[in-house]
């Protein structure tokens, strides 16, 4: 095969099919290359409001009816019930101490529910991305994207007028020239080893290491612990975190019966080789009684994978006729399910610059986003990991998330973009800088008055009632608050309300 195109895609992960069905419209000629084929095991699997928001923007943008009912998991069971899928209303955390089972606390000081959603209609989602992205790649197809699975690309020469790219396909020879590359084949991935591109390490974050599968049989956490009655959302129909001191745990359950689990802890460099997956398994869960209880009746249905070091961050993100996707450039960590709006906010910067004919200064600005949009996430990544042993210290760090993304994700909603700049708020000029001190001191001054300056920084921006100790670290979507809010969103109750109709709400 020998052929010209607009725009190379290498992978076919949902980013990468998602912007060639975007080019397409766009109406540029585009080539998909894949090493493997589907459907296939991917990680990264749950989404947010602020992501599904994205995914609806693009869709609207770009003429995709076929993938707006997949931010919301009512439209998403009406359409495509036959995609797996996974109901998420929110985040639950549960903090446990080695060697002991999990009971709850009275004052509920060992958990944390954060609603992101007020019933299961609206909801987010988890993907069980065998289905998602195989059904992506069909809509691109049907878009008249060209398609080559089971690739192996060997050499790639960037040229004044064009990327001549070679290898082979079942055997046989496989030439391509395209006038751009986009790189969407994941950490560590095709031009990253093609380039020899040089690896930058974030700053003030751990080594730390991941083992994560599928299951199927897996307990529910709410079956055993009986507590829940008068929750905001049910625990286990959401992102559900088993955290401890220097990792965590996710449980994100499929409506096929799968469930997908993994830990993430910070890797002691002084201890010997790590063992085996199944010894590793056993061993964490012989650490966490609990944990062992709910996972007793489970059966692993796919082989371990395993990162080490899991974060991962290019040097440079773009050159002469390439960019890499940001899951390209780099990785964090999974603790709060920032993968997907990182993706969906570089799809849509890198759209334009498609647009746009990909002009220098457009790329130059896509790769200071994708970047400092990877090191603001590392910074609040790593401050987590510093107090995940301090269940006060780490439910204020995780208001600095929850409430930037909800005053974001509303600020959209509304047509004030202006309002919450940069992923994080990270350009905010006063919030920007304040929530970025306070993620470098978190496990570094003391808990009271560091949990005191979070709930002060937030206020400005908190729309979703946290911070509260009248909840007792259960917090559900409650119209009154944003109602509240409407001030610092420099709007009306009365607009908020409109907003809120229009969403289905």
């Amino acid at each position: 095969m020998s052929a010209d195109f607009d725009l190379a895609i290498v992978g076919s992960g949902f980013a990468g099919t998602l912007l060639a069905m975007i080019a397409r419209r766009l109406g540029l000629s585009v080539l998909i290359i894949e090493r493997g084929r589907h459907p296939r095991f991917a990680i990264g699997e749950s989404s947010t409001p602020l992501a599904n928001l994205w995914l609806e923007i693009l869709a609207d943008r770009y003429d995709l009816p076929r993938l707006r009912p997949l931010s919301q998991w009512g439209t998403w069971q009406a359409t495509h019930p036959h995609m797996g899928c996974g109901l998420k209303r929110g985040f639950s955390y549960f903090h446990h101490s080695p060697g002991k089972l999990w009971e709850a606390c009275d004052d509920r000081s060992d958990q944390l529910l954060v609603a992101a959603s007020p019933n299961d209609f609206v909801a987010d989602t988890h993907w069980y991305r065998p289905d998602f992205d195989a059904f992506l790649v069909e809509e691109a197809i049907r878009l008249g994207v060209d398609y080559h699975d089971e690739t192996t690309l060997t050499a790639c020469d960037i040229e004044a007028d064009g990327i001549q790219m070679a290898g082979t396909r079942h055997g046989i020879s496989f030439q391509a020239r395209a006038g751009f590359l986009v790189d969407a084949s994941g950490p560590r991935g095709y031009l990253h080893q093609a380039l020899g591109l040089s690896e930058r390490h974030y700053e003030d974050f751990p080594r730390t290491r991941a083992q994560f599968s599928h299951f199927t049989g897996v307990g529910c956490w709410a079956d055993d612990n009986r507590v829940f009655s008068d929750a905001p959302f049910p625990p286990d129909d959401a992102a559900l975190h088993h955290t401890f001191e220097g990792g965590w745990m996710w449980v994100l359950r499929f409506n096929n019966g799968v469930t997908s689990a993994g830990f993430a802890e910070v890797a002691n460099l002084d201890q010997p080789p790590i063992v085996e997956p199944a010894e590793a398994w056993r061993l964490f869960l012989e650490r966490f009684p609990s944990i062992e209880r709910q996972f007793a009746p489970a059966r692993l249905i796919r082989p371990w994978a395993r990162a080490e070091p899991l974060a991962f961050r290019t040097s440079r993100c773009v050159g002469p006729r390439w960019a890499q996707l940001p899951m390209a450039a780099g990785f964090v960590d999974p603790l709060f399910s920032t993968g997907f709006v990182l993706s969906l906010l570089g799809i849509d910067r890198l759209a334009r610059a498609l647009e746009a004919g990909c002009p220098e200064s457009a790329l130059t600005q896509y790769e200071a986003d994708t970047l400092a949009d990877l090191d603001a996430t590392a910074s609040l990544i790593g401050g987590a990991y510093r107090v995940l042993g301090k269940p006060d210290a780490f439910e204020a760090l995780t208001m600095l998330y929850f409430a930037s993304a909800s005053f974001s994700e509303t600020a959209l909603r509304l047509g004030k973009p202006h309002l919450a700049p940069g992923f994080l708020l990270r350009s905010h000029p006063r919030l920007g800088p304040a929530i970025q001190s306070l993620l470098a001191e978190a496990g570094r001054q003391p808990t009271a008055d560091w949990v005191a300056r979070v709930s002060e920084t937030v206020a400005p921006i908190n729309i979703a009632g946290l911070c509260d100790p009248k909840k007792r670290h259960w917090y559900g979507v409650e119209t009154a608050d944003l109602l509240a809010g409407a001030a610092q969103l420099e709007s009306t109750p009365e607009a908020i309300q409109a907003m809120l109709h229009k969403c289905g709400l």
